[in-house]
């Protein structure tokens, strides 16, 4: 693999790490760019005063405040993320906020077992798409959560469905040197296939499966962003940046121009919107 294309390689320690850093730095726009699809995902949970939740990669917390305010004081939500950073800056937000029913902690999803297990209910907005080895991963995820109890993941669809990815590819693949395309490796689409998530529910013990397909925007850079922003945060802060870091900066420039091509033609006016999907699963343990 050439050093430009393990750089776009993407895994659970990339999220312990670097990109777990990334993140805290930039949490509020990317909370802002998944806002339709993280609406959505909630709404579809529909969660209920008083029951106990496991939040999987809660990023900067934004999920699990919003999960706290639905189960109310007399329910309570755990947030794990592999990241330190994260967690910690999820803890300050939650205090910040006042909110007593949800705490956090710094944890590998796919072996930990945190305080608390099993829960009525394991919710994950984009956290279960890294996992070295999901099947036994999700055999964990199934440990959270007690018998009766409902498992909810969002997971991006397939670079087809989501032109930010696939338009992103393949203007840095005329730079830049990308291996080929692994749909189940570590990474944003690694649970692109709805079968591939079946199987790995019922491996896990999980039944009464459903998947739907939720259709909308993804808010590149954040609401309000420019053509020109959001390129810069593609190139700065998403997935991209892992591709074009060691890029000479020729070549950067070049990428950035044709980012501001692509993503122009979806200028909404107040942000740029591109076609976006993800799948929504729902199981029960």
């Amino acid at each position: 693999m050439t050093e430009a294309a393990a750089a776009s390689a993407h895994s659970a320690e990339d999220w312990a790490g670097d990109t777990g850093d990334i993140w805290r730095a930039n949490a509020d726009r990317f909370e802002s760019m998944l806002s339709p699809v993280g609406n959505a995902f909630l709404d579809h949970a529909g969660f209920a005063p008083g029951e106990r939740v496991i939040d999987i990669g809660c990023g900067a917390g934004g999920t699990s405040l919003a999960i706290a305010r639905r189960v109310g004081p007399s329910g309570s939500v755990t947030g794990l993320d592999i990241s330190e950073a994260l967690v910690a800056e999820s803890t300050r937000r939650a205090a910040a906020t006042g909110f007593t029913n949800v705490h956090f902690v710094a944890g590998d999803a796919s072996v930990a077992m945190p305080d608390g297990a099993p829960f009525d209910r394991l919710f994950s907005r984009f956290g279960s798409m890294f996992f070295a080895d999901p099947a036994a991963a999700f055999a964990n995820l199934h440990a959270m959560v007690r018998s009766g109890g409902r498992i909810d993941l969002a997971v991006w669809a397939s670079p087809q469905e989501n032109a930010w990815l696939l338009g992103a590819r393949d203007i840095l693949a005329r730079f830049v040197d990308l291996p080929p395309p692994d749909p189940e490796a570590p990474g944003p689409v690694a649970l692109a296939d709805p079968e591939r998530v079946r199987r790995l529910l019922t491996g896990a013990g999980f039944g009464a499966i459903e998947q739907s397909l939720w259709r909308g925007p993804q808010l590149v850079g954040g609401k309000g962003s420019s053509p020109t922003a959001a390129a810069e945060f593609m190139m700065e802060a998403m997935p991209t940046a892992n591709a074009v870091r060691a890029a000479p900066d020729d070549i950067k420039a070049r990428i950035r121009e044709e980012l501001i091509d692509m993503l122009a033609a979806y200028d909404e006016g107040s942000g740029v919107q591109v076609p976006a999907a993800a799948w929504f699963a729902t199981a029960f343990a």
